[in-house]
């Protein structure tokens, strides 16, 4: 590790330990670049969101059916679940008046947690831990100079994980059933 000098209008401060060929705008650079990778890449594209704003309930149904590549609603109960998660996530963010920014990252928001669940196999004590700590980095901040990472005011990040709790994680062992359980068709009917 390096010390570096820097200044201030008053004159120069104490040296302070950086690493070895770092300065401490290439640190606050790197420390945006990960904050920047937070919920990236976005799960729906803004045109994407701009397309479902102007539908009804049905045409915002179509289109994530479309988005999402969902061919068997009508004998898939996987895909007719998730698709029903992800058109209740966006129309519950309707009401919630959020900004493009707000429903690309509350939309990709519902889709980590579930791709936590079915490649992660998280539990859901882990979960909330996972919430926790992204929205502390995407949620309000009481420090000034964080404000432009911050994506959701109190007020919002509190009903995004008041949504959460009523949407999936009261039902998070249905969800795991979901993803990992077999099931096996079941034929209804007798066979003469």
């Amino acid at each position: 590790m390096a010390a570096s000098v820097g200044t201030t209008p008053g004159g120069t401060t104490p040296a302070g330990m950086t690493p070895a060929g770092t300065t401490p705008e290439s640190e606050k650079d790197t420390e945006f670049q990960e904050r920047e990778k937070i919920l990236c890449p976005d799960f729906l594209s803004v045109a994407q969101i701009t397309e479902m704003l102007a539908e009804d309930v049905d045409g915002v149904q179509q289109k994530l059916e479309k988005f999402l590549n969902f061919r068997n609603l009508q004998t898939c109960l996987k895909e007719a679940s998730l698709l029903d998660y992800y058109v209740s996530g966006f129309l519950w963010a309707r009401g919630m008046d959020f900004s493009i920014i707000q429903y690309s990252k509350f939309m990709t928001l519902l889709d980590m947690l579930l791709h936590n669940l079915r490649t992660l196999h998280m539990s859901l004590e882990d979960s909330i831990k996972w919430l926790r700590e992204v929205m502390a980095e995407i949620g309000p901040s009481h420090s000034q100079k964080n404000e432009e990472w911050n994506i959701f005011d109190v007020k919002q990040a509190n009903a995004v994980v008041d949504y959460l709790k009523i949407s999936l994680f009261q039902h998070y062992k249905l969800y795991e059933f979901l993803f990992f359980s077999a099931r096996e068709e079941i034929v209804i009917g007798t066979e003469k």
